[in-house]
């Protein structure tokens, strides 16, 4: 299988940073999103972001102008008739990637493959919607998609040996290194990491400790680079929530139960980072 022609569904932080990342590679990316506008806008933005990479010497301008020019925004899914792999990033929502899988599905040519940046739902699941089960598989790329160097690679039960080995060297001609995981809800790595998160939440809620003291704790005694409150704020709290409701659903464990001040701060649309306040204000 060859990947030339990348279709990237979601151009939200992740969506814009996968684009990013196979266009550096030198692949042609569509970017698709609920408008032309929105998608436009996250090509401004991998542009602005560009121009710092530029002032900090990572880069040059003849660099940023190539992977630019291999970003191209466009109107709708149904352009992604051309493309040899169709990647959705939209937000963990399960309804809403059955409804997008079923219209990549509808748009990709015979042949094609579709992946998912999912980060806890079944590739099973998505899969099954689709009229090439065997060609689905996921790809959870790490936040952010240009720093980050792992790329979770997820097999569904019906994903081909051939389609999986295919995007896994993909990945990794990107640039980055992958493991594999078995299709449980959370996979590998928010199967530990959203308990961890969550369990911060029910330390602050029963006075354990407040946030910047948990956070130093942790940053200081574990020698992480963030706190669990400052990861869960660039992360984005309903996020964070949503995929401790998959895991709980999914393994019916009450260990996995969301913390109450968790769900009290995403009903307060205080979700981190992108609404300007979470447990920090920004």
């Amino acid at each position: 299988m060859k990947f030339e022609k990348v279709g990237v569904l979601g151009t939200g932080q992740m969506g814009a940073g996968i684009a990013q990342v196979a266009a550096k590679a030198g692949c042609a990316v569509l970017m698709a999103d609920i408008s032309l506008d929105i998608a436009e806008k996250a090509k401004d933005k991998i542009g602005k972001q560009l121009k710092k990479a530029i002032t900090k010497g990572k880069i040059d301008q003849t660099e940023a102008d190539r992977i630019l020019a291999h970003l191209t925004p466009v109107e709708s899914v149904d352009a992604f008739d051309r493309v040899d792999i169709g990647i959705e990033a939209a937000t963990e929502n399960i309804g809403l990637k059955l409804e997008l899988f079923k219209r990549m599905d509808d748009a990709l040519k015979p042949g094609a493959v579709l992946a998912t940046n999912t980060s806890s739902i079944s590739i099973t699941l998505l899969a099954a919607a689709t009229k090439r089960p065997d060609r689905v598989v996921g790809m959870h790329f790490m936040n952010p998609v240009p720093v980050m160097k792992l790329v979770e690679m997820i097999k569904g039960l019906q994903t081909s040996d051939e389609t999986f080995e295919a995007v896994r060297t993909l990945a990794e001609d990107w640039g980055k290194t992958t493991t594999s995981s078995a299709d449980y809800p959370g996979f590998m790595v928010n199967r530990l990491l959203i308990p961890y998160l969550n369990e911060a939440c029910s330390a602050l809620m029963e006075g354990v400790g407040t946030i910047s003291d948990i956070d130093e704790s942790i940053k200081l005694g574990l020698n992480h680079p963030m706190g669990p409150f400052q990861l869960a704020d660039l992360i984005g709290l309903d996020t964070v929530l949503a995929i401790a409701r998959v895991l709980h659903n999914g393994f019916a464990d009450p260990k996995y139960r969301p913390n109450a001040l968790l769900v009290k701060y995403v009903e307060a649309g205080w979700l981190g980072r992108k609404t300007g306040k979470g447990f920090y204000t920004y």
